[in-house]
């Protein structure tokens, strides 16, 4: 018996691309139903690090 069998590989991570949607979804003004994608998620990120940054500057 060898240690080595025994051992558990980690999973790999792949990141999603930009338009894949990743399983949630928001309501438009209009009503209708849009996957939350990859891109979107980046975006709100984006913004909310770029607030705290604005934030800390007038501090």
């Amino acid at each position: 018996m060898q240690v080595q069998n025994n051992v558990q590989q980690a999973p790999r991570f792949t990141a999603p691309a930009a338009n894949q949607a990743l399983g949630g979804s928001i309501i438009d003004a209009q009503g209708r139903e849009v996957p939350i994608t990859e891109a979107m998620v980046q975006l709100a990120c984006r913004e909310l690090d770029n607030c705290s940054l604005a934030s800390a500057k007038r501090g």
